[in-house]
C-alpha cells in the first residue's frame, strides 16, 4: 500500500471518529431534552432577518398543519410581502396588523398608545386559546420599550399562556425581563447592510 493511500485513510478513520465522537455528544443532548411543551423564543438585535425568521417558523408550523396566530406592532401602513402572502393564500392564519406604520412616522404618542392597547386585546385571547400551535408577536418589543404597553401585564400574559403553545417575539430593546422570560434568545447583529451604501429596500427581500 501506498504512503499516500495510507495518508487518506488515515484521514478518513481521524475524520469518522470525529464525527462519531459528535454524534454521541448530539444523541445524549437530545436524550436528554425529554420536556414535552411550547417555548418562548426572542428575536432581537440591529440585524436583519427577525420578521423573516418568524416568518419562517410561521411556514413550519403549517408544515405540519398546526394553527398559527400573527400579530404585527407597528407595521400595516405599508404592505408587504408576508402580508400579501397570508391574506390571500392562508386565510386560515389569524392575522392582525396594528396598521400605524413606524412610530418615528406617526409622532403621535397618544395615538400610538391606543392603536397598541387595541392591537394588545386581539393578542390576548391567542394566549389563551390551546388551539393555537405557534403566536407570532412581530416588533412587540417596542412596545415595551417605549412604554406604549404595561410590562407587567404582558409578561403575565405570555408566561401564563397554555403548554403547549409556542410564541414567537421579535424587534430590537423591549428590556431584560422578556429575555429573562423567554426559553430561546437569538440575537441578530448588523455586519453590513445594502441600505448603508445606499442601496434602496428590495420588494420581496426586505419587505
Amino acid at each position: 500500500m501506498s504512503e499516500d493511500k495510507k495518508a487518506v485513510e488515515t484521514k478518513d478513520e481521524s475524520h469518522k471518529r470525529k464525527m462519531q465522537n459528535q454524534k454521541e455528544k448530539v444523541d445524549a443532548k437530545i436524550a436528554a431534552s425529554d420536556e414535552e411543551r411550547g417555548v418562548m423564543i426572542v428575536l432581537t438585535g440591529d440585524g436583519k432577518g427577525k420578521s423573516s425568521s418568524a416568518f419562517g417558523m410561521v411556514m413550519r408550523a403549517m408544515g405540519y398543519g398546526y394553527k398559527v396566530g400573527v400579530v404585527q406592532f407597528i407595521k400595516g401602513e405599508q404592505l408587504s410581502g408576508e402580508e400579501l402572502y397570508v391574506r390571500e393564500k392562508c386565510p386560515e392564519i389569524e392575522f392582525y396588523q396594528m396598521g400605524t406604520g413606524f412610530t418615528w412616522n406617526t409622532q403621535d404618542r397618544s395615538g400610538d398608545i391606543a392603536a397598541a392597547e387595541r392591537t394588545w386585546a386581539v393578542v390576548e385571547p391567542m394566549l389563551k386559546d390551546e388551539s393555537l400551535h405557534l403566536v407570532i408577536l412581530d416588533e412587540l418589543t417596542y412596545m415595551l420599550s417605549y412604554k406604549y404597553l404595561d410590562e407587567e401585564m404582558v409578561l403575565k400574559a405570555l408566561a401564563n399562556r397554555p403548554k403547549n403553545q409556542s410564541v414567537v417575539v421579535t424587534g430590537r430593546g423591549g428590556g431584560s425581563a422578556i429575555r429573562e422570560l423567554a426559553d430561546t434568545v437569538s440575537e441578530i447583529k448588523d455586519v453590513k447592510h445594502a441600505y448603508h451604501d445606499g442601496v434602496k429596500a428590495r420588494r420581496g427581500v426586505d419587505f
